[in-house]
Order: structure tokens, then sequence, then C-alpha cells
């Protein structure tokens, strides 16, 4: 069983996938900071210096705080400023992942259409049809 193991582990697709969640976890990461720290205050700016972070709603009266860290100590809060930050990221990778797919399809198609080499006539073969193509005239 621990040989069957082994030999699951050591496939190459599993390989793959390990190494796609690994480089796929770090660049959640590079994408998450630059919306965090560079498009979000630059949307804020534009709507008037607006921080997307501290959008929230208490959910109970006893929550008079103006920023989310101290709101969510004093009770439960609805921080949509975080969901609208979590959905620009998604986005950006989502729309990132699409042009690596269309990229990768369009090399594909590149491939496809490219036409099959052709195949050399002998020589001989040239002179008999120019033959046949005096001939008949």
């Amino acid at each position: 069983m621990l040989k069957e193991f082994k030999e699951f582990a050591m496939k190459g697709s599993v390989l793959d996938l390990a190494i796609g969640v690994i480089i796929g976890g770090a660049f959640g990461t590079i994408v998450s900071s630059m919306v965090d720290d560079v498009i979000m205050p630059i949307i804020g700016a534009i709507f008037g210096g607006l921080d997307f972070s501290n959008y929230f709603l208490g959910l109970s009266a006893a929550i008079d705080a103006s920023t989310l860290d101290t709101a969510r100590e004093q009770g439960a809060v609805l921080a949509y400023g975080s969901f609208i930050t979590a959905v620009v990221n998604f986005t950006i990778i989502a729309f990132i992942l699409f042009l690596v797919v269309k990229g990768i399809n369009q090399m594909k198609r590149k491939e496809e259409e490219k036409p099959a080499p052709v195949a050399e006539v002998p020589r001989e073969q040239v002179l008999l049809e120019e033959i046949r193509d005096l001939l008949k005239k």
C-alpha cells in the first residue's frame, strides 16, 4: 500500500497540482497586496478619499466605533468594505487567468493553423508532368 501511495504521489499530475496550488497561494498574496495597497487607495481617492477597509455596518446598537477593528471588538459587524475588496481581488485574479487561458488557446490555434509541410515532388515526376503538358498542346 505504501508503494502504491508513493507511485501516486510521484505522478506528474499530482506534483503539477501541488506546484500550482503553492504558486496560486503566492499569486493570491501578490494580488491582495496590489488591491489593498495600490488599487483600493486609488479608487478611494477617485471617490473622495473613501477607505473601503473601514466600511462596515454595526449589527447592534452598542457599536459606535469609527474603525472596523474597534467595531469588531464591540460586537458583530457587517464588513461590506472587506467584501468589496475581496470582489476586486477575485475580479483581478479571474481576469488575469482569463488572459493566460486566452494566450494559451491562441498559441494552440496557431499550431493547428500551420499548413502541413508540402512533400517535395520527385524531379522525375515534375519532368513527366511537363512532358505530358507539352504533348497535350
